[in-house]
């Protein structure tokens, strides 16, 4: 998992409530277990017309939006499903952050596996974000997640809470895997030192 340190990019307004994870990737697109490729599907009834065409009138469709890394949300944003297929879809679109006023519980968990940082703000402090968004490429936001701070095009810097462990694991990019083999050592030796007290036992083989 690649590490979120910090990112200045595009911010695309989507000032959407209850956007749920089949909105964000339909179910006719889970058929893959691979975390890449589902970025064209992102909110494809949204960004789509029945005939395939693109809907001008979507924000990724536009530009600068298409280049989009942070995306500004409604409330209650990835509810549904508890689908990972979601943040892949987000990440491989190339949407690193998100912020909106609130989050589904598993989809928020789901983010910090994947490298995404989901950022819960005031609703009033989302629309002025919201607002920045509109302006376009010329109107970029920064997330700094060491400092925890975003700041926006005026100069102004709003704080924002993440849980310590959680930061961490995004600072160092550390996924479930990632904490595991952190300790691949103590697990190899605890195996080795089992080979021999217990030769019967099967072996876990890390690496």
């Amino acid at each position: 998992m690649d590490a979120f340190t910090s990112l200045t990019g595009i911010a695309a307004p989507l000032p959407l409530a209850n956007i749920d994870t089949d909105k964000i990737i339909p179910a006719r697109f889970l058929k893959t277990i691979k975390r890449s490729g589902l970025g064209v599907h992102l909110f494809d009834t949204l960004r789509f017309r029945p005939d395939g065409s693109e809907n001008p009138d979507f924000v990724l469709n536009r530009e600068p939006y298409r280049h989009a890394e942070i995306l500004i949300a409604g409330e209650n944003f990835g509810c549904g499903s508890s689908r990972e297929h979601a943040p892949w879809a987000l990440l491989d679109f190339g949407i690193r952050c998100v912020i909106a006023p609130s989050f589904a519980d598993i989809f928020h968990t789901n983010c910090f596996k994947n490298g995404i940082l989901p950022i819960a703000l005031p609703a009033d402090i989302c629309a002025l974000l919201m607002a920045d968004a509109r302006l376009g490429g010329n109107a970029r936001l920064s997330v700094d997640l060491e400092r925890q701070v975003i700041l926006r095009p005026n100069g102004e810097s709003v704080p924002f809470e993440i849980d310590p462990f959680r930061r961490h694991l995004l600072l160092h990019g550390l996924d479930d895997i990632g904490q595991t083999m952190q300790h691949a050592q103590h697990i190899e030796a605890f195996e080795q030192r089992r080979r021999t007290a217990e030769p019967w036992f099967p072996s876990i083989v890390i690496g």
